[in-house]
């Protein structure tokens, strides 16, 4: 297994947000995490990068060794394990005064000492795998969603990680550039090897590029499966969360 969840416990003060979350998720897995608002999908993914801590569980980057987990590395030792790892936020999170090959070079000039011009060389590299090369010294502010995404994906690819971890990618995005998004991400993991975990309501994308998805509920993993279980399940909470009832066990 690529990545271990063991048991992991997660409270904000007497707020309980997860309550003993086992996963495991597999190397070049496209694995989606779904469930309602405030459910804690994005509490469990920062968990990896040591941006959360659990209150209880382990985290394993790779086998179940003990040199593997990370949950209680210090920063210092945190630091290799988030160079495996890249995470593309919501909004892209791209520097307004930079343009978008200089957004993409600046990971390798800060973490490999790259000059600039060997950055912007390699940042065009990552360019054009999400083919934005033609928009290379636009402005983010001159971009659409869609395209300032694909910027944000180019730079996270940067370092190679091993690791890339989604949060919402297709959010706001018209239906042409979300499904853009989508076959990119396809893309990372069959023709990279990247392993992808994306926590999105989209169930588009859910149905067309997930490999296995986990719903979180009440701080819980309800059900873990491939889309085609998450159909046929008799489940009445999965079944109206995907299909998205107003009535039914799910309360706002």
């Amino acid at each position: 297994m690529s990545i271990i969840f063991e048991n992991i416990h997660k409270a904000f003060g007497p707020k309980v947000i997860l309550k003993g979350v086992d996963l495991e998720i597999g190397t070049g897995e496209c694995f989606f995490i779904i469930g309602g608002s405030g459910v804690g999908k994005s509490v469990l993914i920062k968990h990896l990068i040591g941006l959360l801590r659990p209150d209880d569980g382990n985290i394993y980057l790779g086998e179940r060794k003990p040199e593997n987990e990370v949950s209680r590395k210090s920063e210092t030792e945190l630091y290799p394990v988030r160079m495996r790892c890249a995470m593309v936020f919501q909004n892209s999170t791209l520097f307004d005064s930079m343009n978008a090959v200089e957004n993409v070079a600046l990971p390798l000039r800060k973490h490999k000492g790259l000059s600039m011009d060997q950055a912007l060389e390699q940042a065009m590299v990552q360019l054009e795998k999400v083919h934005m090369q033609d928009f290379a010294k636009s402005f983010p502010a001159e971009l659409g969603d869609g395209m300032r995404k694909r910027v944000a994906i180019a730079r996270a690819l940067t370092l190679d990680p091993e690791y890339v971890l989604f949060d919402e990618p297709t959010t706001s995005l018209d239906p042409i550039s979300a499904r853009r998004v989508d076959q990119m991400i396809r893309e990372l993991c069959d023709v990279v090897g990247v392993t992808s975990i994306v926590v999105s309501h989209d169930l588009v994308s859910i149905e067309s590029i997930s490999d296995r998805i986990a719903m979180l509920y009440k701080g819980t993993v309800r059900l873990l499966g491939t889309w085609a279980d998450f159909e046929n399940t008799d489940d009445p909470v999965v079944r109206q969360f995907i299909r998205g009832e107003a009535e039914g066990p799910i309360e706002l």
